[in-house]
């Protein structure tokens, strides 16, 4: 029998036969699952699976050849050595199952808007390794270079930086909201009275006086220091921008923290700028009437020129007032506010407009800084802001602003293209489960069921016992059957046991999420216990002195609830009689404690006999004479 292909040199192979004999199939291939698997081997292992072509002999040379793979690894891997691949999946910290678990977990945390930081990571594999048996746990959780190993193992994962955002502006509780305003804007954008040019939008930015950025330098080798020196004044001044959809932007407001306004402050000139003094530095609504009245409405009326102009500005509650309304009807505005929490996706100021504007002014601080200027005050400020504005508010980059938050032109794909839509609620009660009979009989009303006896089995809780019941019903139950049916049972049943492995792994990680919310409840309800009550005026009380306070005014309170439980009763008087010298004899007590000792001294003499003549239902009031 003839080779096929060039001959095993025995030399580099040793073992391995230059006669054509009976290649062994591997030892991870077994009779049943010969071609079930194939696609979850290593290529040595696929190649020795499938065979050669019809009329091929058999030999190491005659595979290496037909798929490429050495003749080494073929004969190593047909006498049950280990692709490098599965020793070290061998030899990994989870199993697979348990790193698909672990994968899930990740993924759904990530779903739900509150992703698994990497440091936490390796607590979490060591919490999917729970259900084993105690001997075959971990004592402890991997290094902290598993997570990055673990993410090169898994491309579906990947590790970034995240920003904390507001849980109210979170996409799953913004989708709807941006999805309803494009249906409303876009009815008042389809308007033909309505042009691209008088379509506005403003907006409040803060701007600190100084507070310098990270930058890339070059030092010396030696110089250790990732600092360098720089005054900070977080001093912060509000300024009013606004932008047209057709590139334009008007004169700002600028708002000092400040009750008045100094000579100093404006000697840069800034010819058609307005500036207004705040105590809190930000606006508020007589501010938002005046920007509205002095700067918005005289800048646009003439380029409208009577037709209707649209002001875009989100859902501050200053920018509403009846004021501004009444303004806004009598001169023909109309006046859009954004939805809730959606400004950083809706309005195009916030969009980008901003950011280059801010990046600007800390250039304008750098190049102060690098002049000498160490102290920036409000005297610096007109001087920077306005080149900046000059270099951020060009028409280019405003009409793609515009066009990123999509109203000009009107694209709601464009803002919700990087969104993931919430999955909606599904009908019908939870965990109904709806049972669909399968097997010969199915489609076939004529024959009739066989009855079922029900038994109930032992319900497998760890992953070993999977694996035990899958070998048992493989070697008790499928022996009646031929090469076919035991091929599918066995890849159903695999299929099976993997998903019932994955799920244990996943039930540990979900009861640890539990019992740590659980943990974080019991926490918080110690918190939600507990009254604000004042327990000192002291400036400084150590822990033991409100311990002290908090015992003290404890015993307080239940002295003070037992005294008024022993009040309802009273041997003074009964019925109005005795309620009215009860009011007597506070009365008497509240005076003792407004006048001086000597005046209640005299007094003292005659409260007894003026308490008499006090006034009580159904008496006139008798005047005391001193």
């Amino acid at each position: 029998m003839a080779f096929y292909g060039r001959p095993a040199n025995p030399k580099r192979w040793p073992g391995v036969r230059t006669t054509p004999t009976a290649i062994p199939k591997p030892a991870s291939v077994g009779t049943c699952t010969l071609y079930s698997h194939v696609s979850a081997m290593d290529k040595a292992s696929q190649a020795l699976a499938q065979g050669l072509p019809t009329g091929v002999p058999e030999s190491y040379r005659a595979f290496a050849d037909h798929s490429g793979v050495p003749c080494s690894t073929l004969y190593h891997r047909a006498r049950g050595r280990q692709s490098i691949q599965a020793k070290a999946q061998s030899q990994q910290y989870l199993a697979p199952f348990e790193e698909k678990a672990v994968v899930q977990f990740i993924l759904q945390m990530a779903e739900l808007g509150t992703p698994v930081r990497i440091k936490y990571i390796p607590s979490i594999a060591f919490t999917a390794t729970r259900h084993r048996p105690e001997a075959d746990r971990p004592a402890k959780p991997p290094n902290k270079n598993w997570a990055k190993a673990f993410e090169n193992r898994h491309p579906e994962l990947k590790a970034r930086k995240v920003r904390a955002l507001d849980w109210n502006r979170h996409e799953k509780n913004i989708y709807h909201k941006i999805e309803h305003w494009f249906e409303v804007i876009g009815k008042v954008l389809e308007d033909p009275a309505i042009l691209r040019e008088n379509v506005y939008n403003m907006d409040e930015t803060g701007v600190m006086l100084s507070m310098l950025g990270s930058i890339k330098v070059l030092v010396g080798r030696k110089d250790l220091r990732d600092y360098r020196g720089a005054r900070v004044k977080r001093t912060v001044v509000t300024a009013i921008e606004c932008i047209s959809a057709d590139g334009r932007y008007l004169d700002p407001m600028v708002i000092w923290p400040a009750t008045t306004h100094r000579s100093n402050w404006t000697t840069f000139s800034t010819p058609g700028w307005h500036y207004a003094c705040s105590e809190s530095g930000y606006t508020d609504s007589k501010l938002s009437l005046e920007w509205l009245t002095r700067v918005f409405d005289p800048q646009t009326r003439q380029r409208a020129n009577g037709k209707p102009r649209l002001l875009i500005c989100n859902g501050f509650g200053t920018h509403e007032t009846l004021e501004i309304l009444e303004h806004c009807f009598a001169n023909n505005i109309r006046l859009c506010r954004l939805p809730s929490h959606t400004s950083h996706k809706l309005q195009p100021c916030d969009v980008a407009v901003f950011s280059p504007l801010k990046a600007a002014y800390r250039d304008e601080v750098e190049r102060l800084d690098r002049g000498g200027v160490n102290t920036i005050g409000k005297q610096h400020f007109t001087s920077m802001y306005s080149p900046a504005r000059l270099a951020a508010f060009t028409i280019r980059n405003i009409i793609a602003r515009w066009s990123k938050s999509g109203l000009t032109p009107l694209n709601p794909h464009r803002v919700l293209k990087d969104m993931e839509k919430p999955l909606p609620e599904l009908p019908g009660a939870a965990g109904e489960l709806t049972v669909v009979p399968r097997g010969p009989l199915q489609g076939n009303p004529a024959l009739p069921l066989a009855p079922v006896t029900l038994v109930t089995p032992v319900t497998p809780i760890r992953a070993e016992a999977f694996t035990s019941l899958h070998d048992l019903i493989l070697e008790r139950d499928a022996h009646a059957l031929d090469d076919t049916e035991r091929q599918s049972l066995q890849r159903h049943l695999q299929k099976l046991t993997k998903a019932a492995k994955t799920s244990i792994a996943r039930s540990a990680l979900q009861q640890e999420r539990i019992q740590f919310l659980l943990d974080i409840n019991n926490e918080a309800k110690v918190r939600r216990s507990t009254k604000s009550l004042m327990l000192g005026k002291a400036r400084v009380m150590s822990y033991e002195d409100l311990e002290a306070a908090r015992a003290k005014r404890a015993e307080k309170e239940v002295s003070k609830a037992a005294k008024n439980k022993r009040g309802g009763k009273r041997k003074g008087g009964t019925g109005a009689q005795g309620t009215c010298m009860s009011e007597t004899t506070a009365e008497a007590a509240q005076i003792e404690a407004r006048e001086p000792a000597d005046v209640t001294l005299q007094v003292a003499g005659t409260q007894a006999e003026d308490s008499l003549l006090a006034p009580c239902p159904g008496r006139a009031p008798v005047a005391q004479m001193w």
